[in-house]
């Protein structure tokens, strides 16, 4: 496909995304690459929280345990490059049931970017993902496997990113 096929179907995201969207490595390094600098991570929450029947679906649930309360660690934050508005909404959740052993970290990040936990050990993780357009820009939602642990990773690139000169 051309590039300005991509860039003129308003159905398929613009060709400065697609990189982005369907990278299989860590978007965070490809964020501060473009950033020129790292990533400043700020949350909006972080916190116990049931998840709802899509999610436990997204994280493969099936059976009688899709009608069962599922509680997860979630992270929701905002990733800023190098500008004052935010280039990408991040929501990461982590299934209780996944946070044992060395995933217990997740639960501290704080401000680390996600990225470089994920992707210390390994280029690529498992995954499954899917690409759509919301009311707030293209997103991603990606089910990772991490060392048998599934965490489900849902990045929207929001209009900053797009219009970000770097």
């Amino acid at each position: 496909m051309t590039p300005n096929l991509c860039c003129s179907d308003p159905f398929s995201p613009p060709c400065e995304l697609l990189d982005f969207l369907n990278t299989e490595g860590s978007l965070t390094a490809m964020l501060e690459v473009k950033a020129g600098q790292p990533l400043r991570v700020e949350r909006s929450f972080e916190g116990y929280r049931l998840l709802s029947l899509a999610q436990k679906k997204q994280l493969g649930v099936k059976g009688a345990a899709l009608s069962r309360p599922l509680l997860a660690w979630v992270r929701e934050a905002q990733l800023y490059g190098n500008n004052e508005q935010p280039w990408v909404q991040a929501q990461s959740i982590f299934p209780l049931p996944s946070l044992k052993g060395r995933a217990r970290r997740l639960q501290q990040l704080k401000s680390t970017p996600i990225g470089y936990v994920l992707f210390k050990r390994s280029r690529t993780l498992p995954n499954q993902r899917s690409i759509e357009k919301t009311a707030e820009g293209w997103q991603r939602q990606t089910l990772y496997d991490w060392y048998g642990r599934k965490i489900l990773i849902s990045e929207t690139f929001l209009a900053a990113f797009l219009s970000s000169d770097a």
